[in-house]
């Protein structure tokens, strides 16, 4: 009786000691990372921060870099060119800047045409009529006369009290042009009708003000040509400072591969992306927040929220949003990619 009774006293002893093991490890579980609601309903979450803009740019076109033209952390304006493909010893490039050239000139002839012009066009299209009128008829008078007036020049060797010496005779006559004359006259009178034919065009082109059509074909080559020299540089795309910088002067870099980060640090987002369906429900956008910075503790921001994600993602089984916030309070310490605790307060 006595063992027995000792046996049951040993079992119902490891019984409780299973039981405290369990509610051991239930006490210590890692908690979930969902926000925090307080009693008062303000939810508590945690995000990111970021600037407000910032652009990751690349080559449309590979190549060897030939100037870096900014460091990290400097400031820069919208436009202002940071890299550079390319050299005088590079054909593409040189291709694509002597197109931006002529393709510039072209369209500008074409929206440039004044009364003067005008009148010029018309002075050269009437000699270059008649340039070619003289050569027809000069072609014509060679091919069909036979009585082209022509000399013969003759040298011959006599001997005088001086010695031996050349005199030469020229004989003066008409008749038929030899072939070497007709040939020489069609050649000048291709080139005549070729000058006629770009004066009769630049005359056409003038006499009735800029052609619509063609102004379109031109401009259309002009943003082509703008395009490809573009493709060989890369401009900040607004004001702001270079984040990081990828390019590494005389390095080779691809089509697509980021080159330059550029970020406007004057104003900050926060993203968060925890917040649950039961959370968004309480907020809209325009609702203040506070946030609270990890590296920053004692500092508080001011914000409102910028938006609410329409979609949705799933976090460890709970359906979450992403929510931006807008900062309206700075500090010169913030910096991208800080962790940030944000406390949204009820607006009332």
């Amino acid at each position: 009786m006595k063992q027995k009774t000792l046996i049951a006293l040993m079992l119902f002893s490891l019984f409780v000691s299973a039981c405290s093991g369990a509610s051991g490890k239930a006490a210590t579980a890692t908690p979930e990372a969902i926000p925090t609601v307080l009693a008062d309903s303000t939810i508590i979450a945690e995000g990111r921060l970021e600037p407000a803009r910032d652009a990751e740019i690349a080559f449309n076109a590979s190549g060897v870099v030939s100037d870096v033209l900014v460091q990290e952390g400097e400031t820069v304006k919208k436009g202002q060119p940071l890299i550079r493909l390319g050299d005088a010893s590079d054909t593409q490039y040189a291709a694509a800047q002597l197109e931006l050239v002529s393709a510039q000139k072209a369209l500008n002839d074409l929206l440039n045409v004044s009364g003067a012009d005008l009148a010029q066009a018309v002075i050269d299209l009437k000699q270059a009529k008649e340039d070619f009128d003289k050569a027809d008829d000069y072609l014509h008078y060679l091919e069909n006369s036979k009585k082209v007036p022509r000399t013969e020049v003759r040298s011959y060797l006599v001997q005088t009290w001086k010695g031996y010496e050349y005199r030469t005779k020229t004989k003066f006559f008409k008749g038929p042009a030899p072939e070497d004359w007709i040939i020489e006259a069609q050649n000048d009178l291709a080139l005549k009708k070729a000058k006629l034919d770009e004066a009769q065009h630049t005359y056409d082109r003038m006499k009735g003000g800029s052609d619509e059509d063609q102004l379109k074909v031109l401009q259309a080559r002009l943003d082509a040509a703008k395009a490809g020299v573009a493709a060989f540089e890369v401009l900040a795309p607004f004001d702001g400072v270079v984040a990081d910088m990828n390019a590494k002067q005389g390095g080779s870099i691809n089509a697509g591969q980021s080159a330059v980060t550029i970020a406007d640090f004057s104003s900050w987002l926060v993203k968060t992306t925890d917040l649950t369906e039961i959370d968004v429900v309480n907020l809209q956008e325009g609702q203040p927040v506070t946030v609270t910075l990890d590296a920053l503790p004692d500092v508080e921001l001011k914000g409102e929220i910028l938006s609410i994600g329409q979609n949705y993602s799933e976090n460890q089984g709970d359906v979450v949003y992403e929510v931006t916030l807008l900062l309206t309070d700075t500090h010169p310490a913030m910096r991208w990619g800080m962790t940030a605790a944000v406390k949204f307060g009820n607006e009332d």
